[in-house]
């Protein structure tokens, strides 16, 4: 980034600043142009107001060196912005690599391939970036994860555990939408006019990607917990006083999202109380059991992954900005 220092100029009742000439030139500005300007508390920026963002596309030669990875690449390439991967080869591409990229396809949400052949696979982001909504993007998330959450507690009950190997194929709708959101918040980095659009400074952009990967890892935690239920040997007493102590969890979660969606510093701190005491009663469920020596090591495992879960959601609300008086 290229820094250039200007002197304020007063004409009339109005303060003025030239723009840099390599600027409006790189730009293809000129005195009709209209400038988009963005005012912080001791900044402000201009940007050149482009009614349409640049296409980004980028070329992915194949065969691909010994250490690259295609379906890593096409993935990296989604989550950096890029509107259309094109994948050309000299020769045929291997059925095995063909079907690699499809599947990939599937769990990038917007991206399709639009044509093919024996040497060439095109791809194209068919989204419009500003119809999405990174809040709506975090929310889905969060109740996703919720729904698994609630199956795996009520798996700690049920005679038919069956359920539980079904949360990893919904896990990886979660992953799903985290690429996405990813995705988003990258371009909205870079590109103030979708910044202005969903009303973000940097700094929450940054907090959506920290929340997302929260909840993100709360959806492996959670298929990670259902695959120990459904093998686990704990007597029914065991997994009773844990499905006790960690139901009614929905409740508290939404509160986090909630509060660091508006955001609302006093929800989050009501939030994060709940939290605090629902981690206190997993606490007192491990300290009920007595002497640590008797205690199955299934039955600390179960309790110390619905902390991990259950810290996820407190961490979101966390995130939530604190209220300073001036």
């Amino acid at each position: 980034m290229t820094k250039f220092v200007r002197r304020l100029q007063k004409i009339g009742s109005s303060i003025l600043v030239s723009l840099p000439k390599e600027w409006v030139d790189a730009n293809k500005l000129d005195k009709s142009s209209q400038v988009e300007i963005e005012t912080g508390q001791d900044s402000i920026s201009i940007s050149a107001n482009k009614e349409t963002r640049p296409t980004k596309e980028l070329v992915i030669s194949y065969p691909l060196p010994q250490e690259e990875n295609i379906v890593a690449d096409i993935t990296g390439a989604y989550l950096l912005g890029y509107d259309i991967i094109q994948i050309n080869s000299k020769s045929i591409i291997p059925g095995e690599d063909r079907e690699k990229i499809r599947n990939s396809m599937r769990r990038l949400v917007g991206m399709e391939i639009i044509e093919e052949d024996a040497s060439k696979i095109n791809m194209q982001f068919l989204l419009d970036t500003t119809t999405l909504n990174p809040e709506k993007i975090l929310k889905r998330m969060s109740s996703i994860a919720l729904g698994m959450y609630d199956d795996v507690s009520n798996g700690l009950i049920l005679e038919d555990k069956s359920n539980l190997q079904t949360l990893a194929k919904r896990d990886v709708e979660v992953n799903r939408q985290y690429f996405l959101l990813v995705r988003l918040i990258r371009s909205t980095l870079v590109d103030k006019r979708l910044a202005n659009i969903f009303n973000l400074e940097n700094i929450d952009v940054l907090d959506y990607r920290v929340a997302a990967n929260l909840l993100e890892n709360a959806g492996d935690t959670i298929v990670e917990l259902a695959n120990f239920i459904y093998n686990t040997s704990l007597p029914k007493e065991y997994l009773k006083k844990i499905n006790n102590t960690v139901q009614n969890f929905g409740g508290l979660a939404e509160k986090s999202i909630l509060a660091f969606t508006k955001p609302d510093r006093r929800l989050a701190i009501e939030a994060i109380a709940s939290h605090r005491e629902f981690q206190e009663n997993l606490l007192n469920l491990r300290t009920a059991m007595g002497n640590k020596k008797q205690i199955p090591i299934d039955f600390l495992d179960v309790v110390y992954l619905f902390e991990r879960i259950v810290k996820s959601w407190a961490d979101v609300a966390d995130l939530v900005k604190p209220i300073y008086n001036e």
